[in-house]
């Protein structure tokens, strides 16, 4: 008698096994082109020349593709994530925009795949809760010598070749040599007030300390050079003049995507936006538990798995973003953050003060907020005027 296995474990143990993402297409019985992502594909034999993928049993668009006499496999590129996620989906509008054109046997070829492999079935046989599809393979090109999207761990990524020579990234480099010269600014701030500040550039999905002066009584969590995912509600700063595909993009990195949620993080970047600043209060649980996220996020070579780890503890945080200040009420602070206002064509960049003490009068952060911001708009004025 077989034993049973834990299907969570087995998802989880598999997991670690990284495969590459290809979509399968072909023009049906009913002459529309159908179309399912499939990361078990595998070559099975050079002579005859067979490969094989592994559709689930209860797969509606396999059903589909079966009505065709002939399939493609098309392995696609790093950059096509967002045509893997829309094959991905259900219904008969996924070819919608997609550019394609016929096989030799008819199957559509989608543009800038990597490469292609048009087959025959050759057997379909079931295999538990799957079927084992060969196909014969009749004709096959290389179309695009580029990097494969990989599927891991429930994520998409790309294979990242090693190299003798590190690069650096330009904005990254940018962004600190202009935030040297505010240091003095900062310095300041931070000894006037007895808290942290630091200096932070978003470079792509991230927000990079690039600067630090810490002359709180408190240890400052954040080392210089930390990068920290840039997750709803945290990052608002950043976002205070994006364009809405930015602001978009910056939703969908929520692990709750739900209107509601979306909603609550639109109100609070747009209360960001009038006022020109953020809080977050201090509550020791939740942030712990958010920072040994990042932590295990950061040791694991920033995996998938401890990345949604992350996504989801950092979303924890959205009841203590932005709360109102009451005048003659008592506040506890993880961080008060403001945008430094900078040319179009510089990364974003904010100055975050952490650090305070606990249990402080609205009218003394409102005072703190008020320096901060002034010194945020000097900082940009001096970066402005340093690259003019």
């Amino acid at each position: 008698m077989v034993k049973a296995v834990d299907s969570a474990l087995f998802r989880e143990t598999l997991g670690h096994y990284p495969t590459g993402v290809a979509v399968v297409t072909a023009v049906a019985e009913d002459g529309n082109p159908a179309g399912m992502v499939v990361g078990t594909f595998s070559s099975v034999s050079l002579d005859p020349p067979m490969v094989a993928f592994f559709p689930a049993v209860s797969s509606g668009s396999f059903q589909h593709l079966r009505t065709a006499k002939a399939f493609c496999v098309n392995v696609l590129a790093a950059d096509q994530e967002a045509l893997c996620r829309r094959m991905a989906t259900g219904g008969a509008g996924k070819f919608d925009g997609v550019r394609w054109r016929p096989g030799p046997l008819g199957s559509p070829i989608l543009e800038d795949a990597v490469s292609w492999i048009e087959c025959t079935y050759e057997d379909v046989r079931e295999a538990g809760d799957h079927f084992i599809v060969l196909g014969l393979v009749h004709e096959l090109a290389v179309q695009r010598s580029t990097l494969p999207l990989l599927f891991f761990q429930g994520g998409y990524g790309r294979f990242s070749p090693g190299s003798f020579l590190a690069t650096p990234d330009p904005d990254l480099i940018q962004a600190a040599q202009l935030a040297e010269t505010v240091r003095s600014q900062v310095e300041e701030l931070s000894a006037e007030l007895a808290v942290n500040c630091g200096v932070l550039v978003k470079i792509r999905g991230d927000a990079v300390q690039v600067l630090a002066a810490n002359r709180a009584s408190v240890a400052e969590p954040f080392p210089l050079g930390h990068r920290q995912p840039i997750i709803p509600p945290l990052g608002a700063a950043f976002l205070v003049n994006s364009a809405p595909a930015e602001v978009e993009e910056w939703l969908g990195r929520s692990p709750d995507d739900s209107p509601d949620r979306r909603e609550l993080h639109r109100a609070r970047l747009d209360q960001v936006r009038e006022c020109g600043y953020s809080l977050l209060a201090a509550e020791p649980g939740l942030l712990g538990r958010q920072q040994a996220a990042l932590s295990a996020f950061e040791l694991s070579d920033r995996l998938p798995r401890h990345e949604r780890a992350v996504q989801q503890a950092t979303s924890e945080l959205a009841e203590l973003f932005c709360p109102d200040l009451r005048p003659g009420e008592l506040y506890d602070l993880a961080s008060i953050v403001a945008p430094v206002p900078t040319d179009a064509d510089l990364p974003p960049m904010a100055i975050r003060m952490t650090g305070m003490p606990a249990s402080v009068p609205a009218e003394q952060i409102e005072a703190w907020v008020g320096r901060l911001k002034q010194v945020a708009a000097a900082a940009g004025a001096a970066m402005t005027a340093t690259r003019r």
